[in-house]
């Protein structure tokens, strides 16, 4: 809205003033309808209704929501939700969430989310689809446990991965490197590690403060950015959306804060390319799968240098491809610039990589836990590289509304 606000700015603004007190907000928060089709401890899987003026196509796309955040980062509001947009392009689309974390489940470590939950969801959603490939999109810490379980699994019928605002090196976190001297001091003694041990975890309350201090500065500027967008509707509703979303975070379970505190916040392992998860290490050279990572221009807890970190670690996957999108944590996935750049790169590179119907996956014999652990050198020289890729350009597609001179595709070195 202008300085001087026009007549029709000012008709725009009492309009939406008047609807929010009236109706109780501007955003369309219904959620796009869905089925669960399969369930188990902390996991749950849902198959999102098809259109049906839309015929369905393509191979199934598998969201896969991150620890302590609610699915709504996928389905936000109507016109705003990247579920929205895959099932009106006809694309077979799922979600893996995880329900509430209670006091009983402190003892469950990463290990559950990367042995049972999302192997057992790629599975259900592979079956439910007719035997399709499955394209994971994992955003933030779901991005983390996908290239873990893509590294570890090479059984699962996965056929690309889509990373979205994940940190791999976080020494280049600007709310965490200045701190993390600190942290090492304390050799896993510190008040942090006695905190979560006698709550079982991280409790809601202070996820949601978490959350809402890593965008402090929105927060404290937020009230100035309503009284210059009151004739936006499109904006405000946003707000509300994203408003909504925070105040749904969730806990996270005891064990596995634990272990992601010590070793990728205080050790910063996976940095290095591997990360022990349970009786092994599993290396990140051991992805065969294409790969897509974004990075946000204006993300604070994802930061493009903490993100990037990943590229040169995939030494081993078909083809590698970054991008920078507009937006910070959770605009580049589900802002109203997503709409036009995030989600149609991902409709691109899930068509690129759509193959049909694929072999049923082989039964992985079950792990010898007296086994030695896989040292990442050996981890991966399992896998040799498939057929090398040539670099694309990114960026080059005229009918994207934002610049990439900051990206770039990377075929396997």
């Amino acid at each position: 809205m202008d300085l001087i606000p026009k007549p029709d700015q000012l008709v725009a603004a009492a309009g939406n003033v008047a609807h929010t007190v009236l109706y109780g907000g501007l955003a369309d928060l219904r959620p796009m309808p869905r089925t669960l089709i399969d369930d188990g401890e902390l996991r749950e899987v849902y198959h999102y209704r098809p259109d049906r003026d839309v015929p369905a196509t393509g191979d199934p796309v598998l969201l896969v929501t991150p620890l302590a955040a609610p699915a709504l980062c996928f389905d936000l509001r109507r016109g705003c939700s990247l579920v929205e947009h895959l099932v009106s392009q006809g694309r077979p689309t799922y979600l893996l969430e995880y329900g509430q974390v209670s006091f009983k489940n402190r003892s469950l470590g990463v290990e559950h989310w990367v042995d049972e939950v999302l192997p057992d969801a790629v599975r259900a959603v592979h079956e439910h689809s007719g035997g399709r490939g499955v394209h994971l999109v994992g955003w933030s810490l779901g991005g983390i446990f996908t290239l873990l379980v893509a590294a570890d699994r090479q059984d699962l019928p996965i056929a690309s991965i889509t990373v979205v605002g994940s940190p791999v090196d976080v020494t280049k976190v600007p709310l965490v490197a200045p701190v993390r001297p600190l942290l090492n001091l304390t050799q896993g003694r510190g008040a942090i590690t006695r905190a979560y041990r006698a709550l079982g975890g991280i409790p809601q309350p202070l996820v949601n403060w978490a959350f809402t201090a890593a965008s402090a500065q929105k927060v404290v500027t937020k009230p100035l950015a309503v009284l210059t967008h009151l004739d936006d509707t499109d904006y405000l509703a946003q707000l509300e959306a994203v408003d909504r979303f925070r105040a749904n975070m969730l806990a996270y379970p005891g064990r596995t804060f634990g272990q992601l505190y010590h070793r990728f916040v205080k050790g910063n392992t996976l940095a290095r390319g591997s990360m022990e998860v349970g009786d092994r290490t599993i290396d990140l050279a051991a992805i065969s799968v294409p790969t897509l990572v974004f990075a946000g221009n204006t993300d604070g807890i994802a930061p493009l240098p903490a993100v990037r970190a990943v590229v040169p670690l995939l030494t081993g996957a078909r083809e590698v491809r970054f991008e920078v999108v507009p937006g910070g944590h959770l605009g580049m996935l589900t802002g109203r610039a997503a709409r036009g750049t995030t989600w149609t790169v991902i409709d691109e590179w899930v068509d690129e990589w759509s193959a049909g119907v694929v072999a049923p996956p082989r039964k992985k014999a079950a792990r010898n836990t007296a086994a030695k652990k896989t040292t990442p050198k050996k981890a991966a020289a399992k896998k040799a590289p498939a057929k090398k890729a040539s670099p694309a350009t990114i960026g080059s597609n005229p009918s994207r509304r934002y610049g990439s001179a900051g990206s770039r595709a990377l075929g396997p070195r």
